[in-house]
Order: structure tokens, then sequence, then C-alpha cells
């Protein structure tokens, strides 16, 4: 899987993106993609700031956080479905389900420890070019803080339940692809069952983690 210390660094960006919005908000149905990046985050770093257990790493009340703050406005199927690439079509229904679960649970594991490291930053939004009716868009952020800035995007959908982000680009490497090259190695050495296989035993790997 990919570095841990770089995905702790990619999870610490991503969650930096509140660090120059100055609002709290919940986000429904209506709320615009770039909007909607902006309150989901704020709402994160103000429980961050306010949960000293948080702060120490702990990782069940990190993991409770994310499931309730960002695993709702994220849409994790259709990631995992994007990272399988045409194997996707290979698995069973069961299978899927599967996959997304432990999928989800990787991501959220592997990137719980960055929350406990949050630094003081500052982000530039850019300007949202999208077309009123556009199903799919890109909101890019620049972060900035001690070293150079770091490019920071996010893709996402236009669901029936609202905005829905699916994938995150940081320096030019999307999440996405980043996991589809192992994934379909998995795939070819132990089948479908292999890939599912592999998560959980890294969710266990990191469940007992210290």
């Amino acid at each position: 899987m990919m570095n841990c210390k770089w995905i702790s660094k990619y999870l610490l960006m991503v969650l930096m993106v509140a660090a120059s919005s100055s609002f709290a908000q919940t986000p429904d149905q209506s709320t615009p993609p770039d909007a909607l990046i902006k309150m989901v985050v704020t709402e994160v770093m103000a429980s961050v700031k306010e949960d000293p257990e948080i702060q120490k790493g702990n990782i069940p009340k990190i993991v409770e956080l994310v499931e309730k703050k960002i695993v709702p406005y994220t849409d994790m199927r259709r990631t995992t479905e994007m990272a399988m690439g045409p194997n996707w079509k290979k698995a069973t229904p069961e299978q899927q389900a599967q996959l997304t679960t432990e999928f989800k649970n990787l991501l959220i594991r592997t990137y719980s420890g960055a929350l406990s490291q949050l630094r003081d930053q500052t982000v530039q939004f850019k300007a949202l070019r999208a077309a009123p009716d556009d199903k799919e868009v890109v909101v890019k952020t620049v972060v900035l803080g001690r070293g150079d800035p770091v490019p920071l995007d996010y893709r996402l959908e236009k669901t029936d339940k609202g905005w829905k982000v699916y994938d995150m680009n940081i320096m030019g490497v999307w999440l996405i692809e980043a996991y589809r090259n192992q994934f379909s190695n998995q795939i070819s050495q132990n089948g479908i069952e292999g890939l599912v296989k592999f998560l959980q035993d890294r969710n266990k790997q990191l469940a007992t983690a210290k």
C-alpha cells in the first residue's frame, strides 16, 4: 500500500483546508461543491481542537470523527470501483460490498494519525470553474505553510443526495490512481477474494498497531 507517512501528510493537507474558513455550517443537498469542502473540514477542525483525546491520537475517537463528519460526504463505492478498474465488474455484488467497506476502513485508519498532528496552515481556494449543469467538478486549492505550496484538489460528483467527494489529488497524484496498480497486482496474483483478504489483513494490522 501507499507509504503511511505520505498518506498521513496527505490527509493533514486535506484537513488544513479549514484553516482559512471562518464559518461552520451543515452541508445539505443544495450546498455547492466548493462550499461543501469548506464546511465539512471546518467542522472537523473544530472537533479536533475541542477534543484532547483526538489530539493525543486516540484512534477509536478519530475513527468515530471521520465516520461521522467526513464519510457522509464521500462516495466510497465509486472510489473503490474506480480504483478497481475493469476488475470491478468481475466481482460479485457481495465482493463489491466487501471491497468498498474494507477500502473505506483502510483509508480511515491510514489517515487517522494525521488528525493529531494538525498545525497552523493557510489555504488558497481557486475559483470554481464549472457550469451550473455540471455533474462532476474539481475544486482546486493550494495549501500554504512553512514549506513549498502544496496543490490539493478534490474531485466531486453530483448525486441525488448532494455533492460527494470520490477522489483527491495532492502534488499531481490522484488517490485512485495510486491504489489502482496495487489492487490490480493483488487480483492478478490472488483473484478478487485475494484482494478482499489483503485489505482485511491490512485493516487488522492497523487496528492493532499502536
